[in-house]
């Protein structure tokens, strides 16, 4: 059975990094799920390492990868490239895994024009709660978090475009939801031509 590819989207703030990394250790499922590594031009930091983190390129490396189409998406974001590499994604798909990529609305709708994708928005039960939790993170000021609402607003006008809305009132619940999510995407018949080549040829 070849694998998935699941885009998760939200705003800063929803919980996308707690709740992606109780999906990823599912015990029931972790040698599938993998995270997607993108390429980035930015300068390597103490302790990261290529292939891991990221794989770190030149300007000029990822300018000839766009050239030939090696991206599903890319973006220049505060002076860097970052781009999500078609061969990994297909690579570790072509395996059977279950490949997560957690990237903003404009690349969710890049990488799902250019293949076959599960788009999840995950959403906060509210704005006032999204709002209590940027302002519980206590890392930026109040003009920064009025900019992060404002923006977050604008994203969840598009939460009609994805093909899933989880709501993470709870992380332990959101985690269920996108695990049933995955469940129910495996079991589509478009994915299944193995079996029910086997179930046919029985008949």
């Amino acid at each position: 059975m070849s694998g998935l590819l699941i885009i998760i989207s939200g705003p800063s703030g929803a919980g996308k990094g707690t709740v992606m990394r109780d999906v990823l250790n599912d015990p029931a499922d972790r040698e599938r799920r993998v995270m997607s590594v993108s390429v980035t031009t930015r300068q390597k930091r103490d302790g990261e390492e290529d292939g891991k983190e990221y794989f770190f390129r030149t300007e000029h490396e990822f300018l000839e990868m766009v050239g030939t189409n090696e991206f599903l998406e890319f973006a220049s974001v505060v002076g860097s490239y970052y781009g999500t590499p078609r061969s990994y994604v297909e690579g570790a798909m072509a395996e059977g895994k279950t490949v997560f990529l957690e990237i903003d609305i404009k690349g969710a709708m890049q990488v799902k024009e250019k293949c076959s994708a599960v788009t999840i928005f995950l959403a906060p039960p509210g704005m006032e709660e999204l709002k209590r939790r940027l302002m519980g993170r206590m890392t930026e000021t109040p003009e920064q978090i009025d900019d992060r609402m404002k923006k977050a607003a604008g994203e969840m006008s598009f939460i009609g475009r994805y093909d899933y809305l989880v709501v993470n009132d709870r992380v332990e619940d959101a985690v269920a939801r996108i695990n049933a999510i995955i469940s129910a995407e495996r079991l589509r018949t478009a994915r299944c031509a193995e079996i029910i080549k086997e179930i046919t040829a029985q008949i």
